[in-house]
């Protein structure tokens, strides 16, 4: 994992380069970094991420800095039988965190 030096969000790595979601602030890789890859499977949807304001908001108080509004998704973490996690992105300082059912 990598975190932007200016304003600590997560880095993604895209087009050899470390981006900030948040900020934009762009790094080389002074070092090979490893990337883990796995085979996706055909049902899978990824999430898109430099899209996010494509997302569904609702009202929930941010952990981070109060705001209460948060873009939202749920994923299947576990197995099919237990209940979904729902993720949240803050609208104001973009941070995430989870909520387990």
């Amino acid at each position: 994992m990598k975190f932007c030096p200016k304003c600590g969000s997560f880095m993604i790595l895209k087009n050899g380069k470390f981006v900030c979601r948040k900020c934009e602030y762009e790094e080389e890789s002074e070092k090979k970094e490893f990337v883990i890859e796995s085979k996706r499977n055909e049902n899978e949807i990824p999430v898109i991420e430099e899209r996010i304001e494509t997302l569904p908001k609702t009202r929930v108080v941010c952990p981070y800095c109060g705001n209460t509004e948060a873009y939202w998704w749920i994923r299947q973490m576990r197995a099919a039988d237990e209940p979904e996690t729902r993720f949240y992105r803050c609208t104001k300082c973009g941070k995430t965190w989870r909520e387990y059912a």
